[in-house]
């Protein structure tokens, strides 16, 4: 059976298509080498081509209806991987789930063995009668296909004129008998098994290279009858999205600021009269993790296939429970504690402190819970000498809809001097050069940030230095030049042509409920900045 030919990708194409689950992961198991290379050879940064690679096979399987020729999958995957990677500068992707999974079993139901003793028990004869009735209901060449390949021992190549129609054949005859026995004898049918979770929360942690894809969420699902925790890392689009809804779930910030898409979400299927009854998280193939919701309609139960981000924002949104498959929590997951970040509990708030309840009559009023302890990052790196370790290089240029500008600025270090230029003549949008600082150690306080600095721009007063202190969740909409000049949370000071070294400043005031303090410098327009010898002060 070894030297048979596999099944074509257009058979496992159409297998998948009709729902079935092996047909999608043989075709992962074939193309991912394929599309780890191509991913490798696109990708600027090396740890990108895991993330390339995952977002393109669920990508793939949640279009595959769409694919018109099911023969060429594997140059329509080589498509969409090359449309990842001309993404990736402009979105943040999901950092999912390592690791291989699980082998399923070749087959979708199970044959079970005699007794110990050579003779078959009476559960060995209840299971044989209930597959020949399974059996007995196959279209008569499926029923043939299964008869030869598993009672008569023929290899698949040796039945039928084509070794591939009988594999179409056979892959058929399993799923038909997995529903046929689902339904009539529903405890012959090995189950996924999965273990219930609860978001314990989700953290914002410092970024530590400037790369702009680097994970900075940290989203804790835990499994309380276990004992254990499963901890995700997402990335900053997807993190901001989840971290907004947890907040917003607890009390801890504005429910419509929080809430757009996937509170409407919510809404609409209130409207139509479905809800969302659970979210899986499983695997769709080795590296490929999705989420997959379950709805109940009108039209009876459905399930929709989605990114793990989006399965998680829709349990949020509407409260729907959340499951992960066991093969992943067994290789995954921590004891309970050992992930970064304690646990704040399965209900917001905690119990009352002695004395915080309001006089008789009065209503209390909902306080935002402690705010966990957290490392206290001080500015690092600030000489350079170690590159730009812990500063972060972005700006609108690299969400422009045109590629051709998402080189349009460049930052290097040299020597001890942190230089941001435009490449071209008339660069698109804004760049900055930043880090960012958890503001534990400067709230109530004003907070300075100062440097050396030599500027040349084409326009005045469109390069200089800044500083941001963002409280709570204050940072919406999209990133352009014209949002970062109109927001007042950003105090900027423009610093006019010279060449020779000047001295600026920038101050702000930090209120206790700040969440983080960001400095750096920024260019929006041709030329460039120079910034050596910076310093981030606290004034009482």
């Amino acid at each position: 059976m070894a030297d048979e030919p596999p099944i074509s990708d257009g058979d496992l194409v159409r297998l998948s298509r009709d729902g079935d689950p092996v047909a999608f992961r043989l075709l992962v198991e074939r193309h991912q080498p394929m599309a780890r290379a191509r991913a490798a050879g696109l990708c600027a940064n090396a740890s990108d081509v895991d993330d390339v690679v995952q977002e393109a096979f669920l990508r793939a399987f949640i279009a595959l209806d769409r694919l018109r020729e099911p023969d060429r999958f594997a140059g329509w995957l080589g498509g969409i991987v090359l449309n990842v990677c001309r993404g990736l500068q402009r979105r943040d992707p999901v950092t999912l789930l390592p690791d291989s999974p699980e082998p399923l079993p070749a087959s979708a139901f199970p044959v079970q063995p005699a007794s110990a003793h050579g003779q078959p028990s009476a559960d060995d004869l209840d299971r044989a009668d209930a597959l020949r009735e399974a059996v007995a209901t196959l279209p008569a060449g499926q029923r043939r296909a299964v008869f030869l390949h598993y009672y008569a021992g023929l290899p698949a190549g040796q039945i039928g004129d084509r070794a591939g129609a009988a594999r179409v054949s056979l892959h058929k005859a399993r799923r038909r008998l997995r529903e046929y026995l689902t339904e009539h004898r529903p405890d012959l049918v090995p189950r996924r098994l999965m273990t219930t979770v609860r978001i314990a929360g989700v953290e914002h942690h410092r970024r530590r290279i400037h790369q702009t894809q680097s994970p900075s969420h940290l989203v804790v699902l835990i499994d309380d009858a276990g004992g254990r925790e499963l901890p995700i890392w997402m990335l900053r689009g997807d993190g901001d999205r989840l971290e907004r809804l947890v907040h917003a779930e607890r009390g801890e910030a504005p429910a419509p600021l929080a809430r757009t898409a996937d509170d409407l979400t919510s809404r609409m299927l209130r409207a139509i009269g479905a809800t969302a009854t659970g979210v899986d998280i499983d695997e769709l193939g080795p590296e490929v993790t999705a989420a997959r919701i379950a709805l109940n309609g009108p039209a009876g139960p459905q399930q929709v296939t989605a990114r793990l981000a989006d399965g998680l924002a829709v349990a949020i949104a509407t409260g729907a429970p959340i499951r992960v498959a066991d093969v992943v929590m067994d290789r995954l997951a921590v004891p309970a504690g050992a992930a970064p970040g304690p646990d704040p509990g399965p209900a917001a708030g905690g119990p009352a402190e002695p004395g915080s309840a309001g006089q008789a009559g009065e209503a209390e009023v909902p306080r935002r819970p402690p705010r966990r302890p957290r490392p206290r990052y001080q500015p690092r790196n600030l000489t350079f000498s170690e590159g730009l370790e812990g500063w972060l290089f972005g700006g609108s240029f690299t969400e422009h809809a045109s590629q051709s500008h998402w080189q349009d600025y460049t930052c290097a270090v040299e020597q001890g001097t942190a230089v941001v230029r435009s490449a071209v003549t008339e660069p698109a949008g804004i760049a900055f050069l930043g880090q960012e600082v958890f503001a534990d150690d400067f709230r109530g306080s004003t907070v300075v940030f100062r440097g050396e600095f030599r500027v040349q721009a084409d326009t005045p007063g469109r390069a200089g230095l800044f500083l941001r202190v963002n409280e709570g969740h204050s940072v919406t909409g999209p990133l352009t030049e014209r949002s970062v000049f109109d927001d007042p949370d950003n105090n900027i000071t423009p610093i006019p042509d010279a060449c020779d070294w000047t001295r600026h400043e920038v101050a702000a005031r930090v209120p206790g409920d700040t969440d983080a303090v960001v400095l750096g410098i920024f260019l929006a327009a041709g030329g460039r900045i120079e910034l050596r010898n910076p310093e981030l002060i606290r004034r009482d």
